[in-house]
C-alpha cells in the first residue's frame, strides 16, 4: 500500500517491450525493503541536485488538476519527462540543468535561506551512467529517507510513491536503466496532513528533501534479501532466525551460515518461497553488552551471492518491574535525542553527525538513549551497536493521530514495519515504541494495540513500549498514576512529566507521590525544562540555567523515590529547532529544553544528570 511501485506502458513504446517489463519482478519497497545496504555493492548518488520549487505542482498537474502521468500522453510540461525544446518555436516552461542546486543528502530549509519554511512540492534531478558488473545482474535504487511524499521517476518513467519522512524504500530498476545519460527526477512534497503519520501538529521542524542517502545497489540474479537472527530468550544458547532469498532461483535453495569464531558453518536448504528458518545452539557465545559490545561476522551465502553483517546476540526480557539484559538486571541510565545535527545545523544525515551525539550521550553517563520521535538514519543505531549503547526507537504516531482513518493506520503500520525491517538486527535496539502522548479513547487503544501486536508478528524479541501521559490518583492532585488502557499491552511502562515546567514550579516536586498499580518496569520517557544557555540568574527565575539546573535537582529526587523505575530519558540532550518555539530573545525557533545548547556549549543541568549517572554505577 505504501510505497507503491508503477510501471506504465511506454506512450510510443512497442507492444514487445510492454509484455517483457510486465515479466520483471517489480520490488514494492513495503514487501522487500533491501536490508543491510551498508555491506552491499553500492554507488553513491548523493551530490549535486538541480531542483525546481513547485508550489501549485505545475509540473505534476495540467491546468484541469489532471495528473500528467495518468495521461496516455504527458507531454513536455510534465516535469517528470525532463523535456528539452527541440526547436526554437518549442514552449516548454522548467529547465533542470539551468535551476538552482541542493546537497543530497539534505534538508532544503537550512541550505537555502527562502526555503527555511518551505511546505509544498519540489522537484529534484540528478543524472548518471551506469554498466552493471554483470549482465544477468539486477540493480535498485534506495534512498534512506525523504521527506514526506515521494514520486519517483527513471528516465521518464514512475518507479512508485512512498509516504513516510523517515523510513528507507527502494525500487528495482533493472530493465529500465541504461549505460549512459539516466535522469532520476522526484517529485518530494513534505506538506503537513491531518490524516497523516505524523499528523499536522508537532513539536519539531518539519524538514523538507532528500534527506539521507541515495543509492544503487546491485545484486545477482537470486540474492540475500533479508536475515533475522537474534538470541532465544528461553534458552541464551540458542540462536534463532530466518533467510529470505529473492530471485528466480530462490526455492530448494542451498544457504550456508556461517560465522568463524563461534565455529558455526552450517546449511540450510530454503522452501519453495525462498525462506529458510534457523535455529542453532553455541555454548561458548560472548553476549553483546553496555560494558562489552561483542559482534561477530556473519556470513550468508547461496549459490550466486555472498553477505556479511556485525550481529551482537543478546536478550532482553522483563520480571515483575525489573529491565533484564541478558538475564540480568540494568538500570537505563537515558536521554532522549532528536536527528539534527549538532555539526552543521538541520536534519542530521551522518556518521559524524551520529558520533557527535552519541559521545555527548556517552560522556553524561548514559547507556541507553531514546531516538525520538520518529525513526533516526542508520548511523546512529549502527554505531550505537558499536559503542554498547542501548537504544529505543520510536514510530512517528504523535499527539492528536486520526484513530478511526484505516489509512493513517496503514502508514503507520508501514513506517514501523520499515523500521523493524532495517534495524531488527542490531542487539543495541531494545524497545520498540508505538507512539508519544496520545490521548486516550477506544479508537486510541485499539489502533496503538495493532502495532504492538504486528511489531511482536514481526520481531519477538524486543520490548514494546509507548511515551504515555500521567494523570491524579483517585482525584489527588499530589498523587500520580498511569490509567491507561495501553499500560496493559506494553511491556515497560513509560511516561511524560512536567512537574516543575508545564505543571508549577520544580519545588512542587517536594509534594508528589506515585501511584504505580501495574507490575512493570517504570521509566520516565520525558521530563525536563527549558533554559537559554548563558542566562543566569535566579534559580525561580524562568530561562536560567539555575532554573534548570534546580528543576533536575528536585525531578530526580522524586522520580527516585518511585517503586519500579528502571530507567529514564530526560527531555533533551541538545536544543532543536520547533516553529512552535517563538519566544524572542530566548527561543527565537528553538526548544531550549536541551542539557546542551544548540552551538554545542553544556548548561549546568547536564552536570546535575551527570552526576546522578555517574551514582547509579
Amino acid at each position: 500500500m505504501f510505497p507503491t511501485s508503477k510501471i506504465k506502458p511506454p506512450g510510443n513504446g512497442s507492444l514487445f517491450l510492454w509484455m517483457l517489463l510486465l515479466c520483471i519482478p517489480v520490488i514494492n519497497a513495503q514487501d522487500s525493503l533491501l536490508i543491510n545496504t551498508y555491506n552491499r555493492p553500492s554507488t553513491s548518488l548523493n551530490g549535486v541536485w538541480n531542483y525546481i520549487v513547485d508550489p501549485y505542482e505545475n509540473g505534476f498537474y495540467n491546468y484541469r488538476l489532471e495528473a500528467f502521468e495518468d495521461q496516455e500522453d504527458p507531454g513536455q510540461n510534465a516535469f517528470f519527462t525532463n523535456a528539452k525544446p527541440s526547436s526554437p518555436s518549442d514552449l516548454i516552461e522548467y529547465d533542470f540543468d539551468l535551476a538552482d542546486s541542493l546537497l543530497v543528502p539534505g534538508d532544503w530549509n537550512t541550505q537555502k535561506e527562502k526555503l527555511f519554511y518551505y511546505e509544498g512540492s519540489l522537484w529534484y534531478k540528478t543524472s548518471f551512467d551506469y554498466t552493471p558488473a554483470n549482465l544477468t545482474n539486477r540493480t535498485f535504487l534506495y534512498f534512506g529517507a525523504v521527506n514526506y511524499q515521494a514520486d519517483v521517476y527513471l528516465n521518464g518513467q514512475k518507479l512508485g510513491k512512498h509516504i513516510g519522512g523517515f523510513t528507507p524504500f527502494n525500487f528495482e530498476i533493472t530493465q529500465i536503466l541504461r549505460p549512459r545519460d539516466n535522469f532520476l527526477i522526484l517529485k518530494v512534497d513534505n506538506k503537513r496532513v491531518k490524516d497523516g503519520v505524523p499528523t499536522l501538529n508537532t513539536d519539531w521542524w518539519n524538514y523538507g528533501g532528500l534527506t539521507r542517502e541515495v543509492k544503487l545497489i546491485e545484486t545477482t540474479a537470486t540474492f540475500i534479501a533479508d536475515y533475522f537472527l537474534y538470541l532465544d530468550a528461553a534458552n541464551l544458547e540458542q540462536i534463532k532466525g530466518y533467510v529470505q532469498l529473492n530471485g528466480p532461483a530462490s526455492g530448494n535453495h542451498p544457504l550456508r551460515l556461517q560465522i568463524p569464531e563461534l565455529s558455526v558453518d552450517t546449511t540450510f536448504f530454503t522452501n519453495n518461497l525462498g525462506r529458510t528458518e534457523i535455529t542453532f545452539t553455541s555454548e561458548n557465545m560472548a553476549y553483546w553488552s553496555v560494558e562489552d559490545p561483542k559482534r561477530y561476522q556473519v556470513s550468508f551465502s547461496s549459490r550466486e551471492d555472498q553477505l556479511t553483517d556485525q550481529i551482537g546476540f543478546r536478550s532482553i526480557s522483563t520480571r515483575e518491574d525489573d529491565i533484564l539484559l541478558n538475564g540480568e538486571p540494568v538500570f537505563l541510565k537515558g536521554i532522549s535525542i532528536h536527528e539534527e545535527s549538532p555539526v552543521r545545523g538541520g536534519r542530521g544525515n551522518s556518521m559524524e553527525d551520529a558520533r557527535q551525539l552519541l559521545s555527548w550521550a556517552k560522556e553524561l553517563g548514559c547507556n541507553f538513549v531514546r531516538l525520538a520521535h520518529y525513526p533516526h538514519n542508520e548511523h546512529m543505531v549502527r554505531l550505537a551497536d558499536e559503542m554498547g549503547m542501548l537504544v529505543w526507537e520510536e514510530n512517528p504516531v504523535y499527539w492528536t493521530i486520526s484513530w478511526d482513518n484505516p489509512e493513517t493506520y496503514a502508514l503507520a503500520a508501514n513506517q514501523l514495519t520499515e523500521l523493524i525491517a532495517r534495524d531488527k538486527n542490531r542487539a543495541c535496539v531494545i524497545i520498540w515504541s508505538m507512539a508519544n502522548e496520545t490521548p486516550t479513547s477506544e479508537p486510541r487503544t485499539e489502533f496503538l494495540s495493532k502495532l504492538a501486536a504486528l511489531a511482536r508478528t514481526k520481531d519477538p524479541s524486543r520490548l514494546i513500549s509507548a511515551a504515555l501521559e500521567q494523570s491524579a490518583y483517585q482525584g489527588e492532585s499530589n498523587v500520580r498514576t498511569i490509567h491507561d488502557a495501553f499500560a496493559e499491552v506494553v511491556d515497560i511502562l513509560s511516561f511524560n512529566q512536567y512537574i516543575g515546567w508545564y505543571d508549577g514550579l520544580p519545588e512542587k516536586a517536594q509534594n508528589i507521590s506515585w501511584v504505580i498499580e501495574q507490575n512493570k518496569p517504570v521509566l520516565i520517557s520525558e521530563f525536563g525544562g527549558g533554559a537559554k544557555q548563558g542566562l543566569h540568574g535566579d534559580k525561580n527565575t524562568r530561562w536560567t540555567e539555575e532554573y534548570q539546573e534546580y528543576l533536575y535537582e528536585e525531578s530526580l529526587k522524586m522520580l527516585s523515590s518511585i517503586k519500579g523505575l528502571r530507567g529514564m530519558s530526560p527531555w533533551i540532550l541538545v536544543d532543536f529547532r520547533s516553529p512552535r518555539r517563538m519566544l524572542p530573545k530566548i527561543q527565537d525557533g528553538w526548544n531550549r529544553k536541551g542539557l546542551i545548547s544548540d552551538d554545542g556549549k553544556k548548561k549546568k543541568a547536564f552536570f546535575v544528570l551527570q552526576q546522578f549517572y555517574n551514582s547509579k554505577d
